[in-house]
């Protein structure tokens, strides 16, 4: 079965958008991997300050080809000119069971 990783990043008030822009610009490089399967930006609809990144990938091996890609360094590098996150949890889980 699948993987997902979710990236939990805590977003600064007013940096919100510009995260999502950000995503936005560049979700067509994660879509072009071999393995990935879905992807989803979850801004929270909450006083919270997390935004959910998930990402569903065939396999564990096609997850780490895509965090060891150029567009991931690329994306990665881009956030760190102008960071608009100030903190970061990778989730890791095995999907068991869909429907």
């Amino acid at each position: 079965m699948s993987i997902v990783r979710i990236n939990a990043i805590t977003v600064p008030e007013g940096a919100g958008e510009e995260l999502h822009k950000r995503f936005e610009n560049r979700i067509s490089e994660v879509e072009t991997m071999d393995g990935f399967e879905s992807f989803e930006l979850l801004r929270p609809s909450s006083e919270s300050n997390t935004w959910y990144v998930y990402t569903r990938w065939e396999s564990e091996e096609a997850f780490l080809a895509w965090v060891s890609s150029p567009s991931f360094a690329r994306g990665h590098a881009q956030a760190s000119e102008q960071p608009v996150a100030h903190g970061a949890e990778l989730l890791s889980f095995d999907v068991v069971l869909t429907a």
